[in-house]
Parts: C-alpha cells; sequence; structure tokens
C-alpha cells in the first residue's frame, strides 16, 4: 500500500508526521517535495544510488526550417517563438509533448535532452528512503515526481507529497492507495485543509486526519471532523520540546514521550485503511 502525506499549506509539519511514521510503521519513505526535499534532513540515510533526471526539448535545423512558424503556432507552453529569421527555443518552457515535431512539414525538428534534477535513495535502520531534487531554477517539479515514483519497488511506502493542492500535489496522489492530511489548529490551516479534503475526495481515495501542533482543546479541526465524519488518526501536541529534539537530531518517535503518539497514530491507521 502506498500511504500519501500531505497539507494543503506549508508548515504545518508534514515532513515531521511523515518521517516518523514511516520509522512507526517500518515503511520505505518517498520525499515528493522535490523543490524543498528536507525529509532526509530528519532522516539522514546513507545515500547509496543516484540517478539524474532528463527532459527532452525542441532543437530547431535552421537550414531545413523554413520559418512557417506552425511549431510556434501548435505550442500551448510558448516554448517556440517565430522571431525574424529563426525559431527561437525557451527550453524551460517545453513540456516535452511532441506537438512541434508532428506539425513541422520541413523535418526541421529533432528534440535534445537535458538534466532538471536527480533521483536519490539510501536506507537508515532497515528503512529504505527515496527523493527526487529539482535543480534550482527548473519551473516544472512533475517529471522528476513522476520518475520518482515510477520507478519504485513493489512495496509499502509512505509518500511525502508536495505542499498546497498544485498539480504537483495530484501527480503523487496518483500512485496513492490512502491519504494522510496533516493540519494545524488555525483558520488558516482548516481553510486549506478543506481544499485537501476535496482533492482527495476527487480522486475518491480513503483518507484521515492528523493534527500537528495541537492545543488539546475541542479546536476547530476537531470540530470539522466530527461534522464531517473524518477519521482523526491522531495529534501531536504543540510544545517546544519537539523543537529541541530536532536541533539535537533526534527523531521525535525516539523520544519517550514522543513514542506512544505515533504507536497510537500507526495503530489507528492500519485499523481505519484496513492495512496489514
Amino acid at each position: 500500500m502506498n500511504i500519501a502525506v500531505l497539507s494543503g499549506k506549508g508548515g504545518t509539519g508534514k515532513t515531521t508526521v511523515s518521517t516518523n511514521l514511516a520509522m512507526t510503521l517500518g515503511v520505505s519513505y518517498v520525499d515528493c517535495d522535490v523543490e524543498e526535499p528536507n525529509g532526509f534532513i530528519f532522516l539522514n540515510p546513507s545515500i547509496q544510488r543516484k540517478e539524474d533526471v532528463f527532459v527532452e526539448y525542441p532543437v530547431i535545423n535552421q537550414q531545413k526550417c523554413v520559418l512557417c512558424g506552425e511549431c510556434a503556432k501548435v505550442c500551448q507552453f510558448n516554448a517556440l517563438a517565430k522571431a525574424g529569421k529563426e525559431i527561437v527555443v525557451f527550453e524551460k518552457l517545453c513540456h516535452d509533448c511532441g506537438a512541434c515535431k508532428l506539425v513541422c512539414k520541413a523535418d526541421a525538428l529533432s528534440y535534445g535532452k537535458r538534466t532538471i534534477g536527480k533521483l536519490e535513495s539510501g536506507t537508515v535502520k532497515s528503512i529504505d528512503c527515496y527523493r527526487g531534487v529539482l535543480n534550482v531554477g527548473e519551473p516544472m517539479a512533475v517529471p522528476v515526481i513522476r520518475k520518482l515514483l515510477g520507478d519504485l519497488p513493489q512495496v509499502d511506502h509512505l509518500i511525502d507529497c508536495p505542499p498546497g493542492t498544485s498539480c504537483n500535489v495530484v501527480n503523487a496522489l496518483k500512485y496513492a492507495d490512502a491519504a494522510i492530511l496533516v493540519t494545524e489548529p488555525s483558520e488558516f490551516g482548516l481553510h486549506d485543509l478543506r481544499m485537501a479534503v476535496e482533492l482527495v475526495k476527487l480522486y475518491k481515495i480513503p483518507y484521515g486526519i492528523v493534527i500537528n501542533k495541537d492545543d488539546g482543546k475541542e479546536n476547530m479541526v476537531k470540530i470539522f471532523c466530527k461534522q464531517n465524519d473524518i477519521n482523526l488518526l491522531g495529534a501531536v501536541p504543540y510544545s517546544m520540546e519537539a523543537a529541541v529534539l530536532y536541533s539535537n537530531g533526534i527523531m521525535l518517535y525516539e523520544d519517550t514521550s514522543y513514542k506512544p503518539i505515533f504507536d497510537g497514530m500507526s495503530e489507528k491507521i492500519k485499523e481505519v485503511f484496513q492495512w496489514r
């Protein structure tokens, strides 16, 4: 089973929950937040494998090109433009759809490859860890996410999704069998949680909610769960102790006060998702 961990907004503690649950459940950890993959900072696996991720982009043979401009007209992403006596290529805008080559009657167009990121994998305490890393300045994360998730072995994974509800998250959810939505008890947290709930409903994925920075009260998120009959999988209390543990390189699950919290969360996950 692949369980996706997502949040409607950044800063809710999604990666904190993901990394600790991966250790609790004993499953592989996959960091799909390729623009800011910080899960390995917490888990600190020994990197054993690296692989570049490539995308294709159009290359114009100016000797063959008749400057008809059809390639620029068909491009929905403005990666090609007719400028004077040449066709200009904006390679970072290319989505590698192949339409430009199809309409080129002069056969003046081919494709080159360029690196946009890399995949890394390693292990820590018998936990396999995988992540994608998008190169700085690259605008499209989806090819790295697809490559990362498409190459995973057929075992149980915890997928740490990008924050928000963008196309990056949607592409990660395509590989998920269930979802954990991490939120915080605030107006902003609840607002963006509602969007995340609608997203997993759209894909008909079973889901539950984890509250991070919980105040221990009957807060707005708990009321929202009760009103909408949503499973509350657990809550991590708001405490400076967690920040101190992380600053010393200690996972929350390794601390005696937090271990029961994640153990209970793990049992609830297995019950709700009928897993194992």
